[in-house]
């Protein structure tokens, strides 16, 4: 599966459940501000999806656009699927070469 073809991918609820249970953990590892989705902010993204599968990302206070929007652009330019948005946090799937996480 590409990753094209995963973008367009529905998960279950049992498994967006799963996702949202392993990133209540994590730290977010990408934060936007001011420049909201920047090139930097993609590549940034895209470094993390690589490595990790699943991303939490913070808006900080300078991020005047809307949290939905914000996420529906982040997964749209880096094929990645939202798990949640929660806040100003936000939680994207994107699996990787190695699939370290395993969907139930």
């Amino acid at each position: 599966m590409t990753d094209q073809d995963f973008h367009h991918q529905q998960l279950s609820g049992k498994q967006i459940r799963y996702l949202r249970s392993l990133g209540h953990k994590l730290k977010p590892v990408v934060m936007i501000g001011r420049q909201h989705v920047s090139e930097q902010v993609i590549v940034s993204l895209e470094e993390a999806l690589n490595t990790h599968e699943l991303v939490k990302i913070k808006l900080q206070e300078g991020c005047l656009e809307d949290r939905h929007s914000v996420a529906e652009q982040l997964a749209s330019k880096t094929h990645a699927v939202i798990a949640q948005v929660l806040g100003k946090t936000i939680l994207l799937y994107r699996p990787g070469e190695k699939q370290l996480i395993n969907l139930p």
